[in-house]
């Protein structure tokens, strides 16, 4: 590959190998992590080893041999896996703790609490109802139901600003409406130079347009035996928050990848798309690799600098790159024009694997390499794409529907879409 390395940071990472970690106090959970680390820089390393030896085979012109294409699938399936090991070590040291007293909690928030725990376990309400009234509470769903404790209610959303890969790197606004609106600018800012005590000129008016992001209502319906609502020593905070995190983040990471708008948020991959050369406002850039449904036979790398370079300097600072599992896996046997890796594993727990220095969030939501396919993405997304969240999760228990079981149909609001559309640039496969 002809491309060289020009983002990579001494401090983060490396292209010759993986520097010292650093060295702090010990923590009790620190052994897994660093089994994990090792377990990483291990099948790293012999990932780098078959890769060359496969190159050297291509080179070579007597083709790659089936044997050394099996040990490296088999290798890259362990970087996987030790991947997965340290992001779930990592996810689990990161999450607030469930169940434990809350300093913010007031005396009302205590009776909410208590009238909640009340209705989830006997289905008793009329605590809640009388709460409610007393709020005023314009929370209400079609469907009725009762609002969680706002304990759970950030709980949930802390732990899937973690789980959920978009989430975890778009903007999140909150709001008490149905809809969140903003006024964008969609031609040059109406900016000027003047002296100190010069006339200031008339400009223009500023061409503004407005965007509108809906809250849409996102849902999961977690079941319980009678038996464990009956156990007090069961926390059912815990319970709950911990039954609808999987499901929602689960949707959550679609919607926000290739949702339509229709009853769920608007993915970044929805909207319309342009050459990058031919940007407008309004829609997304892309990059050509030049071959369909895959990356080039001629310094497949250089595609990925192009990429990089499509995005404006301003962006660049803050951006990382998004793809799935599989377009990863292909990307880790790319080269420099000095024979460094262009992927390199993260360095701690809680960290990111980087390509060319950027991080690389995983998103399994992201399409495979195919004809045409928009397969990886990168720019900021901070201020790319954001995320609403109307406050307020409601909770409709329900014993009748699935006997013996009782189920807790919950929903939470939850709206997304493009908030600039200069910040995030695809690489089309064609």
């Amino acid at each position: 590959m002809h491309a060289q390395t020009p983002f990579a940071d001494p401090a983060c990472t490396t292209t010759r190998g993986l520097p010292a970690l650093e060295n702090k106090a010990a923590r009790p959970d620190d052994a897994p992590v660093r089994s994990a680390l090792d377990e990483l820089a291990a099948a790293f390393a012999a990932f780098k080893e078959t890769n060359d030896a496969r190159i050297d085979q291509i080179e070579g012109r007597l083709g790659v041999d089936v044997v050394t294409e099996e040990k490296l699938a088999r290798i890259d399936a362990a970087l996987d896996a030790a991947r997965t090991r340290l992001d779930r070590i990592a996810l689990d040291r990161a999450r607030p703790p469930l169940g434990q007293p809350d300093a913010r909690e007031t005396g009302a928030a205590h009776e909410h609490k208590a009238a909640f725990d009340l209705y989830v376990r006997a289905g008793e309400s009329a605590g809640l109802k009388r709460l409610e009234a007393k709020a005023l509470s314009a929370g209400s769903g079609p469907d009725g139901g009762y609002l969680v404790p706002d304990t759970i209610e950030r709980t949930v959303l802390t732990r899937l600003g973690q789980v959920s890969p978009i989430r975890a790197i778009a903007s999140v606004q909150q709001i008490s409406g149905s809809q969140y609106k903003r006024a964008v600018s969609v031609g040059a800012p109406v900016t000027g130079w003047a002296a100190e005590t010069a006339p200031r000129p008339e400009t223009a008016a500023p061409a503004l347009s407005e965007i509108t992001f809906p809250a849409m209502e996102l849902y999961a319906m977690p079941a319980a035996t009678q038996t464990l609502l009956d156990d007090s020593v069961v926390d059912l905070d815990v319970w709950l928050s911990a039954e609808v995190e999987t499901a929602f983040s689960e949707q959550e990471g679609v919607a926000f990848v290739s949702g339509n708008g229709a009853s769920r948020p608007r993915g970044f991959l929805s909207y319309d798309t342009v050459a990058n050369a031919a940007w407008v406002p309004g829609k997304l850039g892309t990059i050509a690799t030049g071959a369909a449904g895959a990356f080039p036979s001629a310094s497949p790398g250089d595609v990925l600098f192009d990429l990089i370079y499509g995005l404006r300097a301003a962006y660049r600072q803050n951006a990382g790159f998004v793809m799935n599992r599989r377009t990863q896996s292909a990307i880790r046997k790319f080269k420099d024009s000095e024979g460094n890796y262009l992927w390199q594993p993260p360095l701690a727990a809680g960290r990111a694997a980087t390509l060319v220095g950027f991080p690389v969030t995983e998103a399994e939501a992201m399409p495979d390499l195919a004809k045409d396919s928009l397969s990886v993405a990168f720019g900021d997304f901070r201020r790319g794409y954001l995320v609403v969240d109307r406050t307020g999760m409601r909770v409709l228990r329900d014993p009748y529907s699935a006997k013996p079981y009782v189920l807790f149909y919950t929903t939470k609001r939850v709206g997304g879409g493009v908030q600039d559309f200069d910040a995030i640039k695809l690489l089309k496969f064609s």
